[in-house]
């Protein structure tokens, strides 16, 4: 789909087949928030000719086994390390016991460090497989130091016994090849097998305007009426759809907090967001159900939803268009969508606050206009309240349901 026909280009839907934080850690510096989903594989009962090979039949177990479980389009990475030392392969030690004998026999020596990655797109059923290998020297380490570094705990669970990362770093003097690697996966790598299924590495990046840290996103709940607005917004929203749906989805789920309390209604609630803070405490919520990704580029199929509910979102857009046109997309017929609306100029002045000087994103009319675009009619409304305000009255919040009637 491309960015001149008129629609949103759809960001794609990128999962980690790993539990592995350096990983994490290294695509979220880079810019990029996968939806990690674990595997499962049992590394310890497999075997292959070289430990380079290893490597790579381990990551191609680990994204097989992760598209197998998904019912959406996804690509899927799976990585796994392990290092090689006179042609044999060490993974993780497991055992202080182990990893004390490892660090001993690698010390003033070199290895080489083998990252199996594979790359599986549901979209196009394209499977590659890659090597990524990085010459390692290892310090000349004391048995204190040694003794001092297992007890961190650090060795026993990564590849080889060591990182570059972390409390092993010091005791690495030096690498030949890509340092990201070491730590689990090499970037430029996978940019260019993303690219091979058609995937630009940019198309991956997660805006900085609706960023998050993680102070902000552990004080949000509160700062926004807490519990008691979530309910009082799950309830409205709950009246507003249909009875008996398999795929609700919230976008922009925040926290999470609005869709718990919909499960709590009896939905199935899925959640995305764009912003990594905010979803490390969705995932708390809806474990398993939630996902990173952009109103406007949803991770789902054409006509594979039941209802989308957006709260509290449409007024922080630049431009509400290319979301309601993602909404149509992947709503079925007679599907509905349910957002919050703008309240009056009057409605913002008797809560102190200015009226808007441009037109707003959520204001209705506008939002009946665009939406009758893509086949969506306005057909239901309600308001709920939210806990009252510097002793003020409880504000009042608009809520509309559009349904999908174009086929």
């Amino acid at each position: 789909m491309s960015a001149d026909d008129g629609r949103a280009v759809q960001r794609p839907r990128f999962v980690l087949a790993s539990a592995s934080p350096a990983r994490l850690k290294t695509l979220r510096n880079a810019g990029v928030e996968p939806e990690v989903i674990v595997s499962g594989v049992d590394e310890d009962n497999v075997t292959a000719d070289s430990p380079g090979e290893l490597a790579r039949l381990l990551a191609s177990l680990k994204a097989r086994a992760v598209v197998a479980t998904l019912d959406d389009h996804a690509t899927v990475l799976g990585c796994d390390s392990v290092l090689e030392i006179d042609g044999v392969a060490y993974g993780k030690p497991g055992t202080p016991e182990v990893a004390r004998e490892r660090l001993r026999m690698m010390r003033g020596r070199s290895g080489v460090l083998h990252t199996g990655h594979c790359l599986f797109d549901t979209n196009t059923k394209h499977e590659l497989r890659e090597l990524a290998s990085t010459t390692v020297h290892f310090a000349d380490l004391t048995d204190d130091e040694i003794d001092a570094y297992v007890a961190t705990g650090e060795p026993l669970v990564v590849a080889g016994s060591f990182t570059v990362d972390g409390f092993g770093g010091p005791f690495v003097t030096g690498i030949e090849g890509d340092y990201h690697n070491v730590v689990g996966i090499s970037l430029p790598l996978v940019r260019r097998m993303l690219a091979e299924v058609g995937i630009g590495w940019p198309s991956l990046w997660q805006p900085a305007h609706f960023a998050y840290d993680e102070a902000e996103a552990a004080g949000y709940d509160e700062s926004r009426g807490g519990v008691q607005r979530a309910r009082a917004a799950a309830e409205a929203v709950h009246g507003l759809l249909d009875p008996g749906l398999s795929r609700v989805v919230e976008i922009a789920v925040g926290t999470g907090i609005v869709s718990a309390e919909l499960v709590a209604l009896g939905n199935l609630m899925h959640g995305v967001d764009l912003s990594a803070a905010m979803l490390r405490h969705a995932r708390h919520r809806l474990p398993g159900h939630v996902a990173a990704a952009d109103a406007a580029r949803l991770p789902f199929a054409d006509r594979r939803c039941d209802a989308v509910v957006a709260v509290w979102l449409l007024h922080l857009l630049d431009d509400s268009e290319p979301v309601l046109a993602e909404v149509a997309r992947v709503l079925r017929p007679g599907g509905t969508f349910v957002t919050t609306t703008e309240k009056s100029d009057a409605a913002r002045y008797a809560d102190g606050r200015s009226p808007k000087e441009r037109r707003s994103e959520d204001a209705l009319a506008l939002l009946v206009a665009r939406a009758a675009q893509h086949g969506l009619t306005l057909d239901g409304a309600t308001t709920f309240e939210g806990p009252p305000r510097g002793g003020g009255a409880a504000p009042v919040y608009p809520l509309v349901r559009f349904r999908r009637t174009r086929p």
